[in-house]
């Protein structure tokens, strides 16, 4: 893999969950990888949908990238989210710092992500008595 390169591997969907990693620089060279990736996903996406992006092989993230991550949320809102996973400490300070993503929406592994999705489920199916 270059220096340049953003390779994005999309997951078929889990509960009608996305899941996708991401690998290499999102960056103002690479970014528009990621919108044509996301565009059929978030056009065909429940209102409920949780994207999850696994951000462990990302080793740089620029404003460009981030407006991406934004688009995706802004594409999902009210209902859906976009949860981070596993993003390397530059990656989460970018994060944290301009607030791509909500704190609470960062998550250090996939099973915690898959948790957090599953109590989101219980609580919609069952109301948050039963959770």
């Amino acid at each position: 893999m270059s220096a340049v390169s953003l390779d994005i591997a999309i997951y078929p969907p889990v509960n009608g969950n996305q899941y996708l990693v991401l690998s290499g620089r999102l960056d103002t060279n690479t970014y528009e990888q990621l919108d044509d990736a996301l565009e059929p996903l978030l056009a065909a996406a429940k209102p409920t949908m949780v994207l999850v992006m696994d951000l462990s092989h990302l080793d740089y993230i620029s404003s460009a990238g981030i407006r991406s991550i934004l688009q995706a949320r802004k594409t999902l809102a009210p209902g859906g989210k976009v949860l981070a996973v596993n993003p390397q400490a530059q990656i989460r300070k970018v994060l944290d710092m301009v607030q791509a993503v909500p704190l609470g929406d960062i998550f250090p592994s996939t099973a915690e992500a898959d948790a957090y999705i599953d109590k989101l489920q219980r609580e919609m199916l069952h109301g948050e008595d039963e959770a």
